[in-house]
């Protein structure tokens, strides 16, 4: 691994594990994202466990994401009771998802992260391509079953951020459906992010399904990088940046589920050895 840090004592994180939070989160600022970037880094890296990855990000993104949510929730200004309704509702999903990735064995967490991974790969591509996947609208409130419609929507979406899925690309398609301005995607998001990843983060900790090491180096990498994004650089060209990570971000999904296709090999290889007979003397 890249700057070990030789001499440090076993729980304080490497250079790599600062630098990989100050990037990812710098990124993130900015409007990239963090969570499919550091999924596509760690396996690389194996850096971290597979069934650990859900957890990892959960854990070590929480602390950046609350600051970028106190920096920028109040760009827009969202009804406060549809902001308030789906934030709300995307806890609850948290909740409920980190309850369940968190007891998943490695495998289907594998398959679970690696169709994540396509899915981010694909809204990536889309913003690349400037393709407009919903007519956009202009209305900032919600109201009878499209506040419904809105709150069943988040609660969905927090419960897949569990496993790894970002949850703006798919906040905004939801905002957009429901007749919202796209930009109403923003505050919700960041909202939900900020309460939704320290909620499932205590079902990680609490199943002990999370890397410590790794997740400090996030949050402690992060801050720094949440700051300079958000009050110094503002705004940056990210069309290559994005390229470059729909290429990396489909390696790692094409990767993790092949380890997950070889994982069920072996186990029907290993189911069909002939199992030693004993004979009695």
């Amino acid at each position: 691994m890249w700057f070990q840090g030789k001499g440090r004592a076993p729980g304080v994180p490497t250079l790599f594990e600062l630098l990989l939070g100050f990037g990812t989160n710098f990124f993130d600022a900015l409007g990239i994202g963090s969570f499919a970037p550091t999924t596509a880094i760690f396996k690389f890296q194996r850096m971290v466990a597979d069934e650990e990855i859900p957890g990892t990000l959960n854990v070590g993104h929480s602390p950046p994401t609350l600051m970028e949510a106190f920096l920028f929730i109040a760009f827009v200004q969202v009804d406060v009771l549809t902001l308030a309704s789906m934030m709300a509702a995307s806890v609850c999903g948290a909740w409920f998802g980190a309850g369940i990735v968190a007891r998943w064995p490695r495998r289907k967490v594998q398959i679970g992260m690696g169709l994540a991974l396509l899915t981010a790969a694909f809204f990536f591509l889309v913003t690349n391509l400037n393709i407009s996947l919903v007519p956009a609208g202009t209305a900032l409130v919600l109201h009878g079953w499209k506040l419904w419609a809105g709150i069943a929507g988040d609660f969905v979406l927090g419960a897949f951020m569990t496993l790894g899925i970002g949850l703006f690309a798919p906040c905004m398609i939801l905002v957009s459906l429901l007749g919202m301005d796209p930009k109403a995607a923003y505050p919700i998001m960041m909202g939900s992010c900020a309460f939704l990843m320290p909620v499932a983060s205590v079902r990680f900790i609490r199943r002990d399904r999370y890397s410590a090491r790794p997740a400090l180096g996030l949050a402690l990498g992060g801050l720094p990088g949440v700051l300079i994004a958000a009050l110094i650089v503002k705004e940056l060209p990210l069309y290559w940046v994005r390229w470059l990570v729909v290429v990396a971000v489909t390696y790692a999904s094409v990767t993790m589920l092949r380890s997950a296709a070889q994982k069920r090999s072996q186990r029907a290889t290993e189911s069909c050895e002939p199992r030693p007979t004993y004979k009695s003397p």
